[in-house]
């Protein structure tokens, strides 16, 4: 088979073509995670009331025996208090407790099938990810590269490619400008 930049295109996008559409899908979703999280949904929300206590008497302690109390087995990412309301973040629960009336939403989410494991790819930073991720990256830029190489005449890089590509690169710039 001849090497040239069509081929080596072609073969690095079909290569990466599950990633590319993991990426792009679990990208576009995660842009929206203020609306709607793509990564988990609510499979059970449970009101209580607890014993009313003062936000001084908040600490980890405390935060271990609800836990316990409540039957929540997640491990505690972080918790803190905000206008009397104490705000428990677990892997797979959040707890918001009103400090003053003691009514309490616990939330239990599980991960959206298929989605929330393409956000995982996404978002993910274990050692092994990070480098098959800059290999993907090296790839991209080959794939973006090797394009403009590929077509030839009036529709080529050098004809017209360049303008489209500068507006590509000028369009986030101004953005990112816009919003500093």
């Amino acid at each position: 088979m001849k090497l040239t930049f069509r081929n080596i295109h072609r073969d690095i996008a079909y290569f990466y073509l599950g990633l590319i559409i993991a990426f792009a899908f679990s990208g576009i979703f995660l842009n929206h995670r203020q609306a709607w999280h793509p990564r988990r949904y609510k499979a059970d929300v449970r009101e209580v009331t607890v014993r009313p206590v003062h936000k001084d008497s908040v600490s980890e302690d405390y935060v271990a025996a609800f836990t316990h109390e409540h039957n929540i087995d997640d491990n505690v990412r972080r918790f803190a208090v905000n206008n009397n309301v104490l705000r428990i973040s677990y892997v797979n629960h959040d707890a918001d407790i009103d400090l003053t009336t003691g009514n309490t939403t616990i939330v239990h989410y599980k991960i959206t099938p298929l989605l929330g494991q393409m956000t995982t790819l996404h978002v993910d930073t274990s050692k092994w990810w990070i480098y098959y991720s800059d290999v993907f990256g090296a790839a991209m830029l080959v794939i973006a590269v090797t394009g403009m190489f590929i077509e030839k005449g009036k529709n080529s890089f050098r004809a017209r490619g360049w303008k489209l590509a500068l507006a590509g690169i000028i369009f986030p710039l101004v953005f990112l400008f816009l919003l500093s």
